[in-house]
C-alpha cells in the first residue's frame, strides 16, 4: 500500500479546478493552503500498478502546472 504525498501546483488561476479535479479522484485527499496557490495532496492506493495509474492520470490534469513528491512509504 503506496503512501505518497506531494506539493502541486495549478495553473494559473486553476486554483479552485485543481482542487475541484484531485478532490473527486480516488485515492486523493488534499490540503489546499490558506494563504498560497499550493496543495499539499495525499495518495494512499492498495498498490504499486493503481499508483502508477494514479500519477499518469495526475500528470494529465488541465488544471495542474506541476507536482513533486515529498514523501513515499511502500508497505511492502
Amino acid at each position: 500500500m503506496p503512501i505518497l504525498s506531494y506539493l502541486v501546483l495549478p495553473q494559473d488561476g486553476a486554483m479552485d479546478q485543481l482542487c475541484s479535479d484531485l478532490s473527486s479522484m480516488e485515492y486523493c485527499e488534499i490540503i489546499p493552503a490558506d494563504n498560497q496557490e499550493v496543495v499539499v495532496l495525499v495518495t494512499d492506493t492498495p498498490d504499486d500498478k493503481v499508483e502508477e495509474t494514479l500519477q499518469e492520470t495526475l500528470k494529465n490534469l488541465p488544471s495542474l502546472q506541476s507536482f513533486s513528491m515529498t514523501y513515499g512509504h511502500n508497505a511492502v
